[in-house]
């Protein structure tokens, strides 16, 4: 299956690294014009440099996703440059810093801050290119979930758990809402992959024990990579996909 997106325009947010450095990178070895977006702006330039090695250069820009103002003003940026955005893929989210901890132990600032950033950012960027994506008749919404939205977490964090199936709620709502455009909105749910320095973390804290047992728990008895995640967001904004909308798709390596 050959897959390009020559010329098209294609904003990946959470793009400083992981998964969203791999989707950016993917898309821009196909042929895209990509615009990768984070607050991490120091390894943004990283995503960027990596792009320039791989002769694929990026548009790099530091956007929060969780203010609306800022949001906009990149889409109209994006539109301005290069007169349409066919590709949208929410990724910033994750669980800012967070740990598990008991219910009674969360305030009402560390719930709302996770369901920002996985829940309203997604929003903000999906109502910002949905004009857009109507007048041309045609666009892609992938946003990026986790097993988490589906089950449980397996960090025990309460609000990304919540988050995520929050946002995999919003990914069918407006699957329906904006599918007689011939646009598509889809979701990418993970499994746990070793892609940044909180899943690292994570990783080394359950010791070889509770390593052994994550892997046994995965048909395949491996974990995946952050190109795993890139190839399904690949499908979902191909001309393959294009009778496929409202889906969840998990990537998690068989459980």
């Amino acid at each position: 299956m050959n897959v390009t997106f020559e010329q098209q325009s294609v904003i990946v947010t959470g793009a400083a690294h992981g998964f969203g450095r791999a989707i950016a990178l993917a898309f821009a070895q196909r042929g895209a014009v990509v615009w990768a977006c984070d607050v991490q702006e120091e390894r943004l330039h990283e995503t960027a440099h990596l792009a320039r090695q791989g002769a694929t250069p990026l548009h790099t820009r530091a956007v929060d996703v969780t203010s609306r103002d800022a949001v906009q003003a990149l889409v109209d940026g994006v539109q301005q440059h290069t007169g349409r955005v066919d590709v949208l893929v929410n990724n910033a989210g994750g669980v800012l810093g967070q740990v598990g901890r008991p219910i009674e132990a969360i305030t009402p600032q560390d719930w709302h801050a996770i369901f920002q950033v996985n829940v309203d950012g997604a929003f903000y960027c999906a109502q910002a290119v949905a004009p857009i994506m109507k007048q041309q008749g045609r666009g892609r919404i992938i946003n990026i979930s986790s097993g988490a939205g589906l089950g449980i977490s397996l960090t025990g964090i309460q609000a990304y758990a919540s988050a995520k199936a929050a946002q995999i709620g919003l990914t069918r709502q407006l699957a329906h809402e904006l599918g007689e455009w011939g646009i598509t909105v889809n979701n990418v749910a993970p499994g746990f992959v070793r892609s940044n320095p909180t899943t690292e973390k994570q990783w080394e804290s359950y010791g070889e024990d509770g390593q052994r047992r994550l892997l046994q728990n995965i048909a395949l008895k491996r974990l995946g990579s952050p190109e795993d995640i890139a190839h399904a967001v690949l499908f979902f904004a191909s001309d393959y996909a294009g009778w496929v909308t409202g889906q969840v798709l998990s990537v998690d390596g068989g459980k």
